[in-house]
Order: structure tokens, then C-alpha cells, then sequence
């Protein structure tokens, strides 16, 4: 069975940090062709269209797109800061195999 992604807390607590809602914007999270393994991550502040997924929690909002759904069912959304910086995530189960920096897949 095909879930929706699923959105951490702290992903949406960095949301509520840098303020998205207050300019009217949400997260988009989409997939598109590209990248060194086949498939990439688009990940950017954006405004809600209607056919999108939205995924609210803490007053904040990631959307996904439904051409971009598909392949991220089941994958969960979080926010990480590290040494080398700190980003929004995506931790794919569908994915067969990624590149080093967490942005390109392969299915």
C-alpha cells in the first residue's frame, strides 16, 4: 500500500523558524528527470496550487505535486543540520540507489 510522504517535526519546526507562512509560502517537495542518477529532488519555497498534496503540521505546510507523488510514497520529509550545513532531507524507501550529496535517486 502506497502512503503519502510523511513530514517530521523538526521539518516543519525550521519552516516555522525561517518564517515560510507569513509570505504565503509552503515547502515543495517535487521529483523530476535529471540528476546523476536519474531522478532529482526539487525542494523550495513556493505557493500552493490546487491539485497539490498539502502535508501541514505546526501551522506550516509542505505540498507535493501528483505527477511527483507517486514517487515519493511512503518517504519521510525532515529537516538535518550537519558539519557541511543544514537542509531539508528526503528519505526514500523507493529509491534503488542515490548519489553522495542526498539529491539524485534512481528507482
Amino acid at each position: 500500500m502506497q502512503l503519502p510522504p510523511k513530514v517530521t517535526e523538526r521539518a516543519f519546526a525550521r519552516l516555522a523558524e525561517i518564517g515560510a507562512d507569513a509570505d504565503g509560502k509552503v515547502l515543495r517537495v517535487a521529483v523530476e528527470g535529471g540528476g546523476c542518477s536519474g531522478f532529482q529532488y526539487e525542494i523550495k519555497l513556493d505557493v500552493p496550487e490546487d491539485d497539490d498534496l498539502v502535508l501541514s503540521g505546526q501551522g506550516q505546510s509542505v505540498v507535493v505535486d501528483k505527477i511527483s507523488l507517486p514517487f515519493l510514497a511512503n518517504a519521510v520529509i525532515d529537516f538535518t543540520e550537519e558539519l557541511i550545513g543544514a537542509r531539508f532531507v528526503i528519505e526514500n524507501p523507493n529509491a534503488t540507489a542515490s548519489c553522495g550529496c542526498g539529491t539524485s535517486f534512481s528507482m
